[in-house]
């Protein structure tokens, strides 16, 4: 059964919700550290959520994959760009890559269908 992006990422951030209101200053440090990683400087934002979709799909992490497709898509990134990364995640990181890059495509597809 394919998986549903969509749903996976309103859930953990359902989640994530209740684990911000049990320890805030924890989540709100990560968020800090996440808005201050992603801004533009020498790497544009999209270049920045490229590289953290492929080490999403190189630990395969479904909730980074969903994410870093959902903000990807808001970024106007193309299909062929998003191949492209998982071109080389399945290059640095063989059959188990290749796994969560489909399902990285998958998860661009649904978040643009959207």
């Amino acid at each position: 059964m394919p998986k549903d992006y969509q749903s996976l990422t309103k859930d953990i951030s359902e989640y994530a919700g209740e684990l911000k209101k049990a320890v805030p200053d924890a989540m709100n440090g990560f968020y800090a550290m996440s808005k201050a990683a992603t801004a533009d400087g020498a790497l544009d934002e999209k270049t920045k959520e490229l590289i953290a979709l492929g080490i999403g799909v190189t630990q395969r992490c479904d909730g980074c994959i969903g994410f870093h497709s959902k903000a990807l898509v808001r970024l106007g990134a193309t299909r062929e760009e998003i191949a492209e990364v998982m071109a080389m995640c399945v290059y640095m990181g063989g059959g188990p890559a290749l796994m969560y890059a489909a399902d990285a495509l998958r998860a661009f597809d649904q978040f643009s269908d959207a």
